[in-house]
């Protein structure tokens, strides 16, 4: 996972980042609502005072020095908030207790994976305030910790050798990368575009935000005890938007997006927001990208590749996606592979789909029936069918796009 890298000219795009850059365009922030959609069916913002005096640039200009930047190496403390408004009981220890303890759900990579498998771990950053460290050296070395009160889980990539260690559970995961396409594929250890620093989550909006948003700049901030310009972007033509507006701090002098702001429409907190804490551009040591396995550690080697390829994106249980609208008012469709059972989850009684019957509002239309689940910033409609329609769009875009299909 490149976590510096600009934004690059198509050309210069690894193999893979083309796809993943076409849908960016479609679903925006696909992250977000990829990850979010998958866990749906189971499952104070940062701040310094004073804002910095600098000479004052346009949208555009602050547009060009993150495009320019060439910082390689980053060392920093990045805390990361999500507030969807998730149902209380979706959420803290309540929703751990639901996937038998585990950071993630069963259905995000093989329930029978280990615990250190990064696809079980990340999605956990979807509810509530994590703290981070995140250090990189270029595209060959890069480390994402999170830090919990007693625990830690890190992700070590160094050239072919990409390790995954959980401190709670003593796993390790392992993997080891062809030297040809580590490059490439490093980023392929964390969820597509899974947006860990502020840097990430601004590349993808940018890029998915050419020809369909606002640029402005919105004077300055101060942030990590840094000076930063801020830029607001905000969805154009866009009715069915979840999406008020996102807003970048980035640095004055290196041009490294420093927090990345995510404000859904009506009033209350930031649906998503990543900034750093501390933050250091000089290059980190380089033991901060060696691991060996303590005495102890259970290590689950990642050799069968069929088995990484169908588990590496939290939906490809799901198929691949068609969409629905354009722009920020695209829908994502995910055909099932059958239709739900019709005794109101009686079936599942007492697990996430038994528990999630009284969150959901049940709803029909000429799709026939489905449930439509609801947060502030995605909404997710599941028919009877099975058919998924999601999206950062407003609960009737939802039905209107089922009901089209349907005709």
């Amino acid at each position: 996972m490149a976590l510096i890298q600009p934004a690059q000219p198509e050309a210069h795009e690894p193999e893979g980042g083309q796809r993943r850059r076409k849908a960016l365009r479609y679903a925006v922030p696909v992250a977000v609502v990829g990850v979010t959609a998958a866990t749906i069916g189971l499952v104070p913002a940062l701040a310094d005072s004073g804002d910095p005096s600098l000479p004052a640039l346009t949208a555009q200009q602050i547009l060009t020095r993150i495009a320019a930047s060439d910082t390689q190496t980053v060392d920093g403390t990045v805390k990361i908030s999500t507030d969807l408004g998730l149902p209380s009981a979706l959420s803290g220890g309540t929703a751990s207790g639901m996937f038998g303890g585990a950071a993630a759900p069963p259905s995000l990579g093989s329930p029978d994976s280990s615990r250190a498998d990064p696809q079980r771990q990340f999605t956990q950053l979807l509810i509530g305030s994590h703290t981070l460290h995140v250090a990189a050296d270029g595209q060959d070395r890069q480390k994402v910790s999170i830090i919990e009160p007693a625990a830690e889980y890190s992700v070590i990539h160094d050239g072919s050798q990409v390790w995954a260690y959980d401190s709670s559970s003593n796993e390790a995961y392992h993997s080891t990368l062809p030297v040809r396409d580590a490059k490439a594929q490093s980023h392929e250890q964390l969820p597509d575009n899974f947006p860990a620093t502020p840097q990430a989550a601004a590349e993808q909006i940018i890029k998915a935000s050419d020809g369909t948003a606002s640029f402005t700049a919105d004077g300055t901030a101060r942030v990590a005890g840094r000076s930063a310009y801020v830029l607001v972007i905000r969805p154009q033509n866009a009715p069915d938007t979840t999406i008020d507006s996102i807003r970048i701090a980035v640095d004055s002098k290196t041009g490294v997006p420093l927090k990345f702001t995510l404000q859904p429409k009506g009033k209350g907190k930031a649906a998503f927001e990543a900034a750093y804490t501390k933050v250091s551009f000089a290059k980190p040591a380089a033991s901060t990208f060696t691991f060996t396995p303590p005495k102890g550690v259970k290590v689950t080697e990642e050799s069968d590749k069929a088995a990484k390829d169908s588990s590496k994106d939290p939906m490809s249980g799901l198929g691949e996606p068609s969409y629905s609208g354009s722009g920020w008012d695209t829908v994502a469709v995910f055909k099932g592979k059958g239709a739900l059972p019709s005794d109101g989850h009686k079936n599942h009684k007492g697990g996430p789909a038994d528990m999630l019957g009284g969150f959901g509002k049940q709803v029909s239309g000429a799709f026939g029936s489905g449930t439509l689940f609801h947060t502030r910033l995605v909404n997710v409609l599941l028919t009877q069918d099975g058919t998924i329609y999601a999206g950062a769009v407003d609960q009737s875009a939802l039905t209107a796009a089922a009901n089209s299909a349907a005709r």
